[in-house]
């Protein structure tokens, strides 16, 4: 979502300081050159004020001669060219000498830009230049022309006019829209941190919800938002996950404590029915099938009440029991357990991989559910069948993989495998209540393992048990005081 929503921001901000930056830039343009216009405009006065002393067109007298003298030190000074003329386009003065009033019909530069003969018709007309077309810093030719009227008598004797280069004019607007440009950069980076501190503590109650959320769905039912930072909408939604998390919790917890308290109160009922069918028995004959029957059938419900039983037990487990464990070492010591009684069904069982390989796990849990793994792979393996379990550090988990040669299972019953009561309809004759593989998969979660099955090759089943090598994260003080 941070991906999303900063780049939304980014964008908005920029185009904000966009908006502001390019008027900024135009209108600095425009005071630079208004500053040119306004120093040429008080040099075409001066020269004009000079240029009403002049009243001799045919010989250059001393007051020509002064003002020419003008003309030519200001053209040295600032590369300016300068003329007065008359209003029939005589000269009177100019600097260079040779510099005359451009044609009427030349009523636009190159790029379409006024030039001075615009500026030479206002002044005759008695007005001052208006404010000529803007300059860029990118047009290398562009001028500047101003022109003022000589009134002499109330008429307009003469015209002053200037055409100045604009070097150094786009030489400081370029100057200044560095300036501009760096404090857009500058603002820039301000709103990105400001995006960033934002966008983290828009989603940092979301981050908080998406953790609890793939903690409860992983089966750390305990695991709550603190509701402290954040929007208020984002807050009250916390505070509803957290009520939410509490139902859920509650709920399942009466599902446990109803699953282990009827498990526990049927089994006094079930011992005492047992034991009166073991008094029946004796007043039967010896070998009575429907004796043996009803025998057999109390003995399987025992056995699935203290399964379920021992699923309540794993499912309310928790983490606080796990230590750094010898995988390998556990590993070692339950396939020697298995052995005489594999051995005993014709089962070969075996043992391979790293000799040492450690890892975070519950050893009682571990054990369990490899007890639990390894008596199905002994029970479905045919005689003359092997049985290996191999342990092997992957990455930041220790795998212990035990695979059989039995019959093993479908794609369809793969995606069924370690659902509760349920069994293979191919393996029904064979004794069990459904749950071992439930119970194993609980125990593992609760511990912070896993549990998983795929395909043997040529035949059989492998499964899989993870444990990680890095301590998990829990909340009571069991792990922290190991």
């Amino acid at each position: 979502m941070r991906s999303r929503l900063l780049p939304l921001l980014l964008i908005l901000l920029a185009g904000v300081l966009l908006a502001l930056g390019f008027p900024l830039a135009a209108s600095q343009a425009q005071a630079e050159q208004q500053r040119v216009v306004v120093d040429r405009i008080d040099d075409t006065a001066r020269f004009a004020s000079l240029a009403q002393f002049v009243t001799s067109t045919s010989l250059p007298d001393e007051r020509r001669a002064t003002l020419q003298h003008e003309l030519d030190r200001y053209r040295d000074l600032y590369g300016i060219r300068a003329g007065v003329f008359y209003r029939d386009g005589r000269t009177m003065a100019a600097s260079p000498r040779d510099w005359r009033v451009p044609p009427e019909s030349e009523t636009a530069g190159e790029g379409g830009r006024p030039d001075g003969a615009r500026a030479y018709a206002e002044a005759l007309a008695g007005r001052r230049s208006h404010d000529p077309p803007q300059v860029w810093p990118w047009q290398r030719e562009g001028r500047i022309a101003v022109a003022s009227p000589v009134i002499r008598d109330g008429d307009v004797a003469a015209v002053v006019l200037t055409d100045s280069p604009t070097g150094p004019m786009r030489s400081r607007i370029l100057r200044g829209w560095l300036a501009i440009a760096v404090g857009e950069a500058a603002a820039m980076l301000l709103a990105v941190g400001a995006a960033l501190r934002l966008t983290g503590w828009v989603l940092k109650p979301v981050r908080t919800l998406d953790r609890a959320t793939h903690e409860i769905a992983t089966g750390k039912f305990t695991s709550r938002v603190v509701a402290s930072v954040g929007p208020p909408e984002l807050r009250r939604l916390a505070h509803s996950f957290n009520e939410m998390a509490g139902n859920v919790e509650g709920a399942l917890e009466q599902q446990r404590a109803f699953v282990a308290d009827a498990s526990h109160q049927l089994r006094n009922p079930l011992s005492a029915l047992l034991l009166r069918i073991e008094l029946l028995a004796l007043e039967l004959p010896e070998g009575n099938e429907e004796m043996a029957s009803v025998r057999a059938e109390g003995k399987r419900l025992a056995r699935v009440l203290d399964d379920l039983l021992d699923l309540a037990s794993a499912e309310h487990s928790d983490a606080s029991h796990v230590v750094l464990t010898d995988v390998a070492e556990v590993a070692a010591e339950r396939v020697a357990s298995w052995r005489a009684s594999a051995e005993g069904r014709g089962v070969t069982l075996t043992s391979a991989g790293q000799a040492a390989a450690t890892g975070w796990a519950d050893p009682v849990a571990l054990s369990s559910a490899l007890d639990a793994v390894v008596d199905n792979a002994v029970k479905f393996s045919p005689d003359g069948g092997t049985v290996t379990v191999t342990v092997r550090a992957e990455g930041d988990h220790v795998t212990v993989e035990t695979r059989d040669s039995g019959p093993g299972l479908t794609d369809e019953e793969l995606e069924r495998v370690g659902d509760r009561f349920w069994r293979s309809g191919r393996h029904q004759n064979v004794s069990g209540s459904g749950l071992g593989l439930s119970i194993t998969r609980a125990l593992l979660a609760g511990s912070g393992a896993g549990l998983s099955f795929a395909h043997n090759s040529p035949a059989g089943l492998r499964v899989l048990i993870t444990v990680p090598r890095e301590a998990p994260e829990v909340t009571g003080q069991g792990l922290a005081e190991r």
